[in-house]
């Protein structure tokens, strides 16, 4: 996808989800006098997560058991996000590591904490250091982008719909005729709220292509070196589960790392035991995607680890990197 095709179709998502919920909140407000009331319950959905947001940083390095990178030791780090930081226009975040064995990475931050990017151990101990170059470079897209404050915004409205409609559903009312009013649009923003999840699903997985596109744009051959990391990510995450590792207990904020680790048996399940390297890369993009791997990917914040090798193809094409 192109770039201009993949802005078009982020910006047209986002509008459609701002639009939408909108739009039901207004006929709510007419059909209704019921929701006149609901401005305060509205006001404390709102509140509470922006109050989520300010302090996720610290819920996350509680669950990852993320520390400050020593900047004796892990140098080497601070140097990467330092330059790839002024290539890519921010101030260099903090550079954090995650006691974590999977190999992952993620962003991450708040006006509390100011912006963080953090790599796992497993990480460190899987890839080379070109190939954590290239995942660096995704994850200050995601900080270039603003990608953290976009979702936490955008999650919002799909939230408020569900309390706002959970909260008509089991209204109490005077007359039966008025509660079974306010239970019909109570079931109508629930319904709204479920349909508009998909799509707020489906712009974190533009996000996530977006973010690749920045590691190619801002690091020397990477496209090809992030398709590398990517697939080595798949194949070691899914050795670690094969080997009895829950990769249920990493999964609570798998939204902000670079691959989804629940996803990763099923993405390495064709892949040989003894393929290494750019072979690895082919085999995987050589996959017949079937009609669950489309529908698992409905429900996903990442994208089909196929289409994402595959237009990091397009990406290395466009860029002279092939």
């Amino acid at each position: 996808m192109s770039l201009w095709k993949l802005r078009l179709t982020m910006y047209s998502t986002l509008a459609l989800i701002i639009g939408a919920t909108t739009l039901v909140l207004l006929l709510l407000l007419r059909a209704s006098g019921l929701a006149l009331g609901l401005g305060p319950l509205i006001a404390i959905v709102a509140a509470f997560n922006l109050v989520q947001w300010l302090i996720a940083p610290y819920v996350i390095e509680g669950v990852y058991r993320v520390r400050e990178a020593d900047p004796v030791r892990y140098g080497w780090l601070h140097e990467i996000v330092s330059e790839l930081s002024e290539r890519s226009g921010i101030k260099k975040p903090k550079v954090m590591i995650a006691d974590v064995p999977i190999p992952n990475a993620f962003a991450y931050g708040s006006p509390l904490t100011g912006s963080r990017v953090a790599v796992t151990t497993g990480l460190l101990s899987t890839l080379s250091r070109d190939e954590v170059e290239a995942v660096l470079g995704h994850e200050l897209g995601h900080l270039a982008h603003r990608d953290v404050a976009v979702m936490m915004a955008v999650s919002l409205l799909p939230a408020v719909l569900y309390y706002v409609g959970y909260a008509l559903l089991y209204a109490p009312s005077r007359r039966d005729e008025e509660g079974g009013g306010a239970a019909a649009l109570g079931l109508l923003m629930l319904l709204a709220s479920f349909v508009l999840n998909f799509f707020v699903l489906g712009l974190s997985r533009l996000r996530e292509y977006y973010a690749d596109r920045h590691s190619a744009m801002i690091v020397e051959r990477g496209a090809r070196k992030l398709q590398l990391a990517l697939a080595k990510i798949v194949d070691a995450t899914s050795r670690l589960a094969a080997r009895g590792l829950s990769m249920s207990r990493y999964s609570s904020f798998k939204a902000l790392l670079i691959a989804d680790p629940t996803r990763a048996v099923s993405d390495a399940h064709y892949v040989s035991g003894h393929m290494r390297g750019y072979a690895l890369v082919e085999r995987l993009k050589r996959r017949r995607l079937t009609l669950l791997d489309q529908v698992e990917e409905l429900f996903s914040t990442h994208p089909n680890i196929v289409k994402r090798l595959r237009a990091l193809d397009e990406v290395a094409a466009e860029l002279g990197q092939a």
